[in-house]
């Protein structure tokens, strides 16, 4: 299928990730057999030719010199998402948002997704294309996912997921992933008092760029050349955090900052001595917060 509907960063990662998904299971962080289905047929005879282990390690060198930590930092950074995700449902978690879900296909792929209800919150052309993907694949919509379609200039996101049958008065675990670059200052304020509305025992994973990237020649490893694909798709970040800000900003808001880690950091956690010897893209950063109980 091609993809015009949607970013082309969102589209290399989904490359990324068919990547990871034709190594062997003895060795690849996780499997994602939907990735390929987002990407354009140039890009699926890539993960096609990936499938040959030499040409697959071939891929990835090219790939890694062009964008200096953007593939490990991506593909570490789904595993560790799959990690807490994982968790939640072990942990009773009944109620998972998916704010900007794009490409992600965690409700359909993790073994225990079906013991809770997924709510896939996206612009209402990105979220028609996704359903046409997964009816094609399932034959039928999914009865424990909820599309739910929202143009932010018109309505609200609590009226929204409310009219979807989401119940915050019930724990919810929100994962907001690849998202609040794109956005404004006032835009991630509002969500994020939104979140912390939410019942005790609730959270968020979330992404976002350390702020200095925004600031003219910010000096972070491999972030020349994703500022290059950034200016080329016309998809500019426009908002970032300065880490040592962040717990402050979470508890104005109501939340609890649990971890808030780098690309070094989550590399390390579940690529072990390969995360070692992977550098940059230090800028993307991944928190985990919880409701306060104030």
């Amino acid at each position: 299928m091609h993809t015009t509907r949607y970013s082309r960063t969102a589209e290399y990662m989904a490359l990324f990730r068919a990547l990871e998904t034709t190594r062997s299971p003895k060795i690849r962080l996780f499997d994602d057999p939907w990735a390929r289905r987002f990407l354009r047929p140039s890009l699926q005879t890539v993960a096609t030719l990936a499938r040959m282990p030499p040409l697959g390690r071939a891929i990835s060198y090219f790939i890694d010199r062009r964008w200096p930590g953007g593939r490990t930092s991506g593909i570490a950074r789904t595993r560790f998402i799959d990690d807490v995700v994982d968790e939640k449902l072990r942990c009773g978690c009944r109620q998972i948002v998916l704010l900007g879900a794009g490409f992600d296909c965690r409700a359909y792929r993790l073994p225990d997704a079906a013991q809770a209800r997924f709510f896939e919150v996206d612009h209402p052309n990105t979220s028609a294309t996704k359903q046409d993907v997964v009816l094609r694949a399932l034959s039928k919509k999914p009865a424990h996912v909820a599309f739910v379609a929202i143009d932010f200039n018109r309505q609200s996101l609590g009226e929204v997921l409310q009219s979807s049958g989401l119940d915050l008065a019930r724990p919810v675990f929100f994962l907001w992933e690849g998202v609040t670059n794109y956005l404004t200052a006032e835009a991630v304020d509002t969500t994020f008092r939104y979140i912390a509305t939410a019942a005790p025992g609730s959270g968020i994973l979330f992404t976002y760029v350390h702020g200095d990237v925004l600031k003219p020649k910010a000096a972070f490893a491999g972030l020349e050349a994703v500022q290059h694909l950034l200016d080329n798709a016309s998809e500019p970040w426009t908002f970032g955090f300065d880490p040592a800000e962040l717990p402050a900003y979470l508890a104005a808001r109501g939340l609890q900052l649990v971890s808030d880690l780098g690309a070094a950091d989550y590399r390390a956690c579940t690529m072990g001595a390969a995360g070692a010897r992977s550098v940059g893209y230090e800028f993307y950063r991944m928190t985990v917060a919880e409701i306060s109980d104030a």
